[in-house]
């Protein structure tokens, strides 16, 4: 199947198969290595995309859906201040460990701070639920969104 569809904002054709994984042919035809394959069931976050600028694990959204769309992984924030301002708080907090799960962090932070930019610590907790860490116990993390969030201000 051809789509066409908007990826870090700029307009790219693919041919996949319908219901092969997002996650995959992020990987496999744009060569995107931000995104990362952890449990392949939508649990872990370790693949979250913005996907019309809404969080989503990569791994539950089939390719086909991107057709039309617009895909953002974390190589399409890197000159965006907010998502600077993030990664330099994850980097100063200590959240970041072994680094796996940190660009499907980064991304729900992000999504976060561009709704809320000064949420609560539960509104935090929750907004990344989503992402799973097995290195820094999440107290990291959470304080690393709080950083960026006063610096917003």
């Amino acid at each position: 199947m051809k789509i066409t569809f908007i990826l870090n904002g700029n307009k790219v054709n693919a041919d996949v198969a319908a219901d092969k994984p997002l996650l995959r042919m992020l990987k496999e035809e744009f060569d995107i290595v931000s995104v990362k394959e952890g449990c392949g069931r939508g649990e872990c976050g370790t693949c979250t995309v913005l996907f019309d600028g809404i969080p989503v694990t990569g791994c539950m959204v089939a390719s086909a859906q991107a057709e039309g769309r617009s895909v953002t992984t974390l190589e399409g924030l890197k000159e965006d201040p907010l998502a600077e301002n993030i990664i330099e708080a994850f980097i100063e907090s200590g959240g970041i460990q072994c680094g796996f799960c940190t660009p499907g962090f980064i991304i729900s932070s992000y999504a976060l701070l561009k709704k809320n930019p000064a949420p609560s610590r539960e509104e935090i907790k929750k907004e990344l639920s989503g992402n799973v860490c097995r290195c820094t116990g999440y107290t990291k993390i959470f304080e690393a969104v709080e950083l960026a969030a006063g610096r917003m201000s």
